[in-house]
Formats: structure tokens, C-alpha cells, sequence
């Protein structure tokens, strides 16, 4: 039974939205809230809640103001658990546990279960964060590291059992050092706000492990915090996470999270009603004229950022995280459909990213647009605003076409594609960016992200093998650009083990020496693998957790990971401050095997598959030279002079086989090397004179 509420204050402010305490003395004595909710499709609304001694109470929030429905309430102290739901009469019930009647605050800070029902809770945002500051790592010196929090220590035999898959588990010293010594600068997290799994997911006995699937975007997700923290509360687990991103910031490490605004849990018109759609279906939801939703994003509804309180909501949760959490970025899933207007059409001068722009706190953290959505018109890579950098898939099919696509065709004695597009992919694909007055900057280079192939399995499978989802492997991406080295999946021949290896070198050396962001998806620096699953969102199990259990080969591939990273942070710290954002003060100089500049032609012949390419800037104090061979033949280098006189070549690293041998050795314009087989060569260039 729900007793009434004998004590309601009025009147009471329907900003901000969500629970705010009362400031004054007395209000603060009888633990009296202000609540205020955007419900504008319910007539009126009660909220409902848990009192000390576990007895279900109501009390109607009965002002009204631009559909927004607020009250004073009295009697909610901190643990207190409650949720919203359509008023009934004075006398009324609660709705029963399990009906699925209650609606939870799209504002709540936390959210636990009690008697079947998702409530939320109310916490404090207190936290003692001592004198730790945030990273600010510049844009040009970041190296996105993408992780999962559970996956990532799931498996790690030296972190303390309590503690693997978890937000402390994340900061334990282990794996602090571990990011430390790789030397990335930022962790960038899959999601980790509450979120719950779709209903064909539960039917099948499987769980949402990316986490794709948000109910609450102000709270943070119970099941990745510590088991003593989920059994002391709410309050615990918010300053599990506050304390992982502490120890992060303390290492000089960031904090990312991707974000996921465009869809809700609430899935497609039939699916559960949680929290929006109760409240206002139409009004949340982008709908037709005839109020059917329409999905941009193919998990069965969109947010209608169209609505400014829908766009309010978003704005309102990034400040959240990013003060009360300190998150230092945000990559957004699926950004096409937060940017599409009252037509559905994309617009980069959307109210949301003129807002973000805008906003004192947002438009300081990273802002990573994933640009595309499912909808018409939706790929939009190149085309966000200043302040914005883009997931670059065209960076991604570029690079896997030259090292693995076009390598399957020339090991099969066909022909491959020529040099002008990796050109282009590796110089910060100007082409993209410049029309958006954005530089390479704006470029988040990838080869491999959590959907999709691993980049292990780039190299080892030619199809996809997703029989575990469900699916009849009907899901997941058919067109992988992926090479298997003559064999499909696990084999003991070493020479495709050996070949696999160095493309996945090819593919991480290419990643770090291209101008932009890059960014490494976790377990890649060392060769994991998902056998060949390429929509790996539900398999919460062995296969997507990291295995920390190194062989020869991951051991390998880790250290040439790490030591490209170095060699990528010494260059960059031998040129300017504004390197390479100022555009007209950087070169690029290309040339062919011979040492001579390129020419039209030569851009486009397939049959040249050898490129040099000589960067810095006018005011650095180092030029780099690398040597890119995508041919199946060894081929002599002529070294090239540049810059109107000679320069000097010294050796620093090589994706081909025994090369460690040869670092260190120097070579002047005009003398030869070879470049062997499908490798990448890096010199460090100076002047001879």
C-alpha cells in the first residue's frame, strides 16, 4: 500500500530538473527536495518512494509549468529510493512491484533495484578529489586507448580477484603501470551509463556487454563497481567511479567516455516503458505525423533532438560528468542523429552543437563525433564543427585496403590499388576536414574499434563468425577489408603466422605515424582475438575479455606497439606547439623509390606501391622520413634530398623481419637501402650539413 504524504511544500522551481535539496535550514530538517520532471504527456504526476522502514509512500508534484511537473517534497533523505509515475487519486495505490508502472527520473543520479522495480536514489555529489588535476593532454599528443571496464582486468592474474572488472580494478597500480608503459594518454570507456539488455537479448540468455543501451543518462552503471561497493549503496558506487577517475588523473592518464544519446532502452513501440516513453512519447521520441517512431539508429527509437528539452537533457548530463566527475571527453554513438533537425535532415549548425560549442564547461573537454547514424543522409564524416573531432572511417578502410585487401589480391598475383588515397589517410585527409575549417587535428585515425573485427582478426579471418550471437551469423558487418593469409582462422604454419604479424605491425605502424588522433582499441597492441566474431555486444564471457596470458608473438607485437608510441611522442615533441594545426608551417614531401618527387601519374599507377614521405614543420627540430613498401618485392631506396640540400637518415624502427639489428644506421641522400616486402620503415631525417 502507498500511504499519502501528509507534508507537501509549495511552491517550488521547475529548474533544475531532477532532485535538487532544499537550501534552507528547516527544509533541510524535514530532508525536503525540490522535483521537477519534463512528463508533458501525463496530465499530472506523483512520485513515489521508500521510506526508512521500507514503506511505500506518494506525494503529487502539483505545479505545472511548460511541461515540466514540480513539487516541494518532504521526508526524501540521502538512500532514499523513489521513481515517478501517473497520478491516480489521493487514496491510490502505488503501482505493484514488477507492473513496470513507475518511471524512473530522466535526471537520477543513481538507480538500484528494490521489490522488482528499477527506482532511482538520491545521492550527494561530494567527493574529496585532494589536489589532483586533470591531464589536459593536448589533442596532437593523445593516443586513445578504448577499453571496457569490465573486460579490460576481467582476466589479469595480478590484480586481486575482488577487484577484476570493476572501476577500481581499472586504477589498480597493475594496470596504471600497464598504460603507463604503453603510452597512451587517454582511456577512453565503452559505456557506463545505466543501461539494461534488450528484451531479444534476454529471451536468447544473453546480456548487452558493449552497453549501447542507456536508461539512465545521469547515473553511473552498478554492475562495474566492486561487490562491496554495490552492498553499501548507490553512494559507494559513484565514488568507486569518482576514485578510479582520480587515480587516473593522478597518473596523468584521461578519461573518456563514449555516450550513447541518440536511443534509449526503451527500444521500439513496443518495448518496455522505463522512464521517456511514459512520460512522453512523442515529446522524446522523433515520431512521423502519424506518431510512429521513426529509427535512425536501428535499435527501435531516436531521441528527437529537435526538442530543446531533449537537447537540454544531453547538455545537462555532459556537464554533469564532466564537473562532478571530471571526465576530460566524450565520444558520441551514433552523433548523426543528435544533429538532425525538425525535417530529419543533419544540420552542422544544429541548436546541440552550437549549445556545445557554446557551453564554458563542455567546449573544454574532447568532443569525438562517431559520424553516422542508420538514417538517410547519414554519413557525415568531415562535416562537424570546429571544436569536434570525427571518427574517420575513411582513414580506417584506407589503410586496411592498402596493407590487407590489396595485399590478398597481389599474393594471388593480382594487382593492388595505388599510393594517392593512403597519401591522403596518412597527412590528416585534408580532403575531409578542410571544407569544415578543421584541420588533421579533427581526425580520429583508426583501424580497429570495438565493432568489428579485432585487428588480430583483420589478419586471420576472411569472413565473419558471429554463430554465438543468436543470429545465424546474419548479423554484424559482411564487407570486413580483412586479409587471412591463405588460411581462415587458427593455424601453426609459421609463415602465415609470421605474415599475419607483420601486417597487424603494418597496420599499428601506419596508425602512428599518420597526421590526427590515434586510436588503439584495448588488447590490439597485443594481438587479441574475438575468433573471428565481428559484433561481439553480447558475449560477456572469455571471448571479449582481455587475456593477459601473453605468448611470444603478443609479447612482440606489445613491445613494437609501445615502441612506436615513443617514437610518435619524441617527434611530436621536437616540433611546435601549434604542430600540425597550423597547416601552412607544416610540409609533407613525397617521393618514389628513386628519391625523386612524385608526379600525377606516379600517384595513380597501381604497379607503385612504394612510397617515401619526409614530415615536420618550419620551426621543429626534427623531420621524420618514412618508407612505405605495399609491394610483394624487395625494392631498392634511393634516399632523397629535400628541403634544397642533403639530409642524413638514421634507422629507428621497421615493421620487417629482423630489423632490430640494423637500428641506428645512418644514411645520406642519394645512397640506397632496401625496403623489404610489405614493410613501413621509419628514419629520423636532419640536415647533412
Amino acid at each position: 500500500m502507498t500511504m499519502p504524504l501528509a507534508f507537501v511544500v509549495t511552491p517550488s522551481q521547475p529548474f533544475p530538473l531532477g532532485l535538487t535539496p532544499a537550501r534552507s535550514a528547516e527544509q533541510q530538517a524535514t530532508h525536503t527536495v525540490n522535483l521537477a520532471v519534463y512528463a508533458p504527456g501525463l496530465d499530472a504526476v506523483d512520485v513515489h518512494f521508500l521510506d526508512h522502514d521500507g514503506t511505500w509512500r506518494k506525494a503529487p508534484l502539483p505545479e505545472y509549468t511548460d511541461g515540466v511537473h514540480h513539487g516541494l517534497i518532504a521526508g526524501i533523505p540521502e538512500g532514499t529510493r523513489y521513481a515517478f509515475a501517473a497520478r491516480t487519486d489521493e487514496a491510490g495505490e502505488a503501482p505493484a512491484a514488477g507492473e513496470g508502472t513507475l518511471l524512473l527520473d530522466p535526471y537520477g543520479r543513481a538507480v538500484a533495484e528494490a521489490e522488482g522495480q528499477w527506482l532511482n536514489v538520491r545521492v550527494h555529489n561530494g567527493f574529496d578529489w585532494g589536489d589532483v588535476e586533470r591531464p589536459s593532454v593536448p589533442l596532437r599528443d593523445t593516443v586513445v586507448y578504448e577499453a571496457h571496464v569490465k573486460g579490460q582486468t576481467m582476466l589479469h592474474p595480478d590484480i586481486p580477484e575482488d577487484l577484476r572488472g570493476t572501476y577500481a580494478g581499472l586504477a589498480h597500480p597493475v594496470m596504471i603501470d600497464y598504460f603507463r608503459r604503453l603510452g597512451i594518454t587517454s582511456v577512453q570507456l565503452l559505456p557506463v551509463h545505466f543501461h539494461l539488455d534488450e528484451s531479444h537479448l534476454q529471451d536468447l540468455g544473453l546480456t548487452n556487454y558493449w552497453g549501447y543501451n542507456t536508461a539512465a543518462f545521469f547515473a553511473p552503471h552498478p554492475d562495474y563497481a566492486t561487490e562491496s561497493a554495490r552492498a553499501a549503496g548507490p553512494q559507494a558506487v559513484q565514488d568507486e567511479f569518482k576514485g578510479m577517475v582520480k587515480l587516473l588523473h593522478q597518473a596523468g592518464i584521461e578519461v573518456l567516455l563514449d555516450v550513447v544519446y541518440n536511443h534509449t532502452a526503451e527500444e521500439g513501440q513496443d518495448g518496455p516503458v522505463i522512464s521517456f516513453r511514459g512520460l512522453g512519447d512523442h515529446e522524446y521520441y522523433r515520431c512521423d505525423p502519424e506518431g510512429r517512431y521513426i529509427d535512425t539508429t536501428g535499435c527501435g527509437n531516436t531521441l528527437d533532438f529537435s526538442n530543446p528539452r531533449v537537447v537540454q537533457l544531453a547538455l545537462d548530463s555532459l556537464r554533469l560528468w564532466a564537473e562532478e566527475y571530471r571526465i576530460d571527453g566524450f565520444r558520441f554513438d551514433l552523433a548523426v542523429s543528435l544533429c538532425r533537425d525538425g525535417q530529419h535532415s543533419f544540420t552542422a549548425a544544429h541548436p546541440f552543437l552550437v549549445a556545445a560549442a557554446a557551453d564554458p564547461v563542455i567546449s573544454r573537454t574532447k568532443l569525438i563525433a562517431e559520424p553516422w547514424d542508420l538514417g538517410f543522409g547519414g554519413w557525415q564524416t568531415g562535416r562537424f564543427p570546429l571544436g569536434w573531432s570525427d571518427w574517420n572511417d575513411h582513414y580506417r578502410d584506407t589503410v586496411r585496403d592498402f596493407w590487407l585487401s590489396d595485399r590478398a589480391q597481389l599474393d594471388s598475383g593480382g594487382q593492388g590499388g595505388p599510393t594517392a588515397k593512403l597519401a591522403d589517410a596518412l597527412s590528416g585527409s585534408h580532403g575531409l576536414f578542410a571544407a569544415s575549417g578543421r584541420t588533421a587535428l579533427a581526425s580520429v585515425n583508426f583501424v580497429a574499434a570495438h565493432d568489428g573485427f579485432t585487428l588480430a582478426d583483420l589478419t586471420a579471418y576472411h569472413r565473419k563468425h558471429n554463430e554465438a550471437n543468436g543470429e545465424q551469423n546474419r548479423d554484424g558487418a559482411t564487407h570486413n577489408r580483412s586479409y587471412n593469409h591463405g588460411f581462415e582462422g587458427p593455424t601453426e604454419v609459421e609463415s602465415i603466422l609470421e605474415a599475419r604479424t607483420q601486417s597487424a605491425k603494418n597496420l599499428l605502424a601506419t596508425l602512428m605515424v599518420s597526421l590526427g588522433v590515434p586510436m588503439l582499441t584495448a588488447g590490439d597492441e597485443f594481438g587479441r582475438s574475438q575468433q573471428g566474431n565481428n559484433n561481439a555486444y553480447c558475449q560477456d564471457n572469455e571471448l571479449t575479455w582481455l587475456n593477459w596470458n601473453l605468448d611470444s608473438t603478443g609479447q612482440h607485437l606489445l613491445e613494437h606497439t609501445a615502441w612506436l608510441i615513443r617514437i610518435r611522442r619524441d617527434f611530436l615533441q621536437r616540433q611546435p606547439p601549434s604542430y600540425p594545426a597550423r597547416e601552412e608551417s607544416n610540409y609533407f614531401h613525397w617521393f618514389g623509390p628513386d628519391g625523386e618527387p612524385m608526379d600525377p601519374g606516379r600517384w595513380q599507377d597501381p604497379r607503385e606501391r612504394l612510397l617515401q614521405f619526409l614530415l615536420g614543420s618550419k620551426d621543429g627540430y626534427l623531420d621524420g622520413l618514412v618508407v612505405v613498401n605495399g609491394s610483394p618485392a624487395r625494392t631498392a631506396v634511393t634516399f632523397p634530398e629535400a628541403k634544397g640540400h642533403a639530409m642524413a637518415y638514421e634507422l629507428r624502427y621497421s615493421t620487417a623481419r629482423h630489423a632490430e639489428q640494423r637500428i641506428g644506421t645512418v644514411f645520406a641522400s642519394g645512397q640506397q637501402d632496401a625496403a623489404e616486402p610489405y614493410s613501413l620503415t621509419i628514419y629520423r631525417a636532419r640536415s647533412a650539413a
